[in-house]
């Protein structure tokens, strides 16, 4: 088990020494470069399973160990897997990008022909039939408005001649909106007005 245990580790680390590679490598050597990396991780990951099967073979007091070892170069193995698949990602996307840009570099633009037109009747008669109604309701607000002030004049009205009990002695009053005053305190206008 130790010699291939030592084998698969020394894999590992040339597969990481070979990440670097990626980075630096031009488009036509990248996925080479890619190809030789996912394929020695398959054979590291064939590696490991026979590891496995040795790890469970090992005498009970290294069993442990052995298989912990085991796990480690496992997880190193499935990072590795991660980092290439996010690289191939990146790189995937990144020549989406250059493609759509060329694309629209590439494509040319024409004016509109003269034959485009703008449906403007049925907006501008939508535009006239909203003012009309905006109008109508200014109207009908106005007209609501009058009515009101015309109820609290007549109401000053029936208050006063009610507080009085006679309609003579309230038309002695003024009927402001400030409520009713006496027109003169020396001199009444009518002959059931109290005189001081």
């Amino acid at each position: 088990m130790e010699p291939l245990y030592q084998q698969t580790h020394k894999h590992v680390h040339e597969i990481q020494s070979h990440m670097g590679r990626l980075e630096t490598a031009d488009k036509q050597a990248l996925h080479l470069v890619e190809n030789e990396i996912q394929a020695s991780i398959d054979q590291i990951f064939s590696q490991l399973e026979r590891l496995e099967i040795l790890s469970s073979k090992e005498p009970p007091h290294k069993r442990q160990n052995a298989k912990l070892r085991v796990d480690q170069l496992k997880y190193d193995v499935q990072h590795l897997q991660t980092a290439l698949r996010n690289f191939q990602h990146q790189r995937y996307a990144r020549e989406q990008q250059e493609r759509q840009r060329e694309e629209l570099l590439s494509r040319t633009f024409t004016t509109n022909d003269s034959d485009t037109t703008i449906p403007m009747d049925e907006s501008l008669q939508f535009n006239s039939s909203l003012q009309k109604i905006h109008h109508g309701m200014d109207d009908l607000i106005g007209g609501g408005h009058s009515i009101l002030e015309g109820l609290r004049a007549q109401r000053v009205t029936l208050k006063v001649g009610a507080l009085w009990g006679d309609r003579e002695k309230a038309l002695c009053f003024d009927f402001s909106q400030q409520g009713p005053r006496r027109r003169s305190l020396t001199s009444p206008t009518c002959s059931a007005c109290p005189t001081r």
